[in-house]
């Protein structure tokens, strides 16, 4: 599998500037970061959550974790994470843990930025498989996240 059809084409329309890197198959977000020899703060990871309302994703630093409650105080909502067999259906050309970051291109779902992913200069995030990731500068990547929240609400 290659990059997610979905994004490929959301980010030739975006016309904003990036870079494929590729690496041996990883898993994980952090082995992903250690194999392609990046930070671990500089690669995004998607978190898919959901209540009643539907799904929300919660995107953060590899090397963090989602704090839920900050996030359920912060949206109202009884969030939970979500089950892997809704997201194969949401997400049908991407991989299982492999989900973009952007979202919102897959249903239009809210989305919550970590501030802390804002840090640095430029940003890497899953291509849809397990084998890419998408390298862009980082205030590139906010102005496709532009109807994101930002907050903070990971440890």
């Amino acid at each position: 599998m290659a990059i997610a059809i979905t994004l490929s084409e959301y980010l030739e329309r975006s016309g904003m500037e990036y870079e494929v890197v590729r690496h041996p198959v990883s898993q994980y977000s952090m082995e992903t970061a250690e194999l392609a020899h990046i930070p671990g703060d500089r690669v995004a990871k998607t978190v898919l959550l959901e209540d009643e309302r539907g799904f929300v994703a919660a995107v953060l630093p590899s090397t963090c974790h989602v704090q839920l409650s900050v996030l359920r105080r912060d949206t109202g909502r009884p969030l939970r994470f979500a089950r892997e067999e809704e997201l194969s259906e949401l997400f049908k050309d991407c991989e299982v843990g492999a989900i973009p970051p952007l979202a919102p291109v897959y249903g239009g779902m809210a989305t919550y930025v970590d501030d802390s992913l804002l840090q640095e200069a430029d940003v890497y995030f899953e291509a849809g498989d397990h084998r890419e990731l998408i390298h862009m500068r980082t205030d590139a990547f906010m102005k496709l996240m532009a109807g994101a929240e930002r907050g903070h609400f990971s440890k």
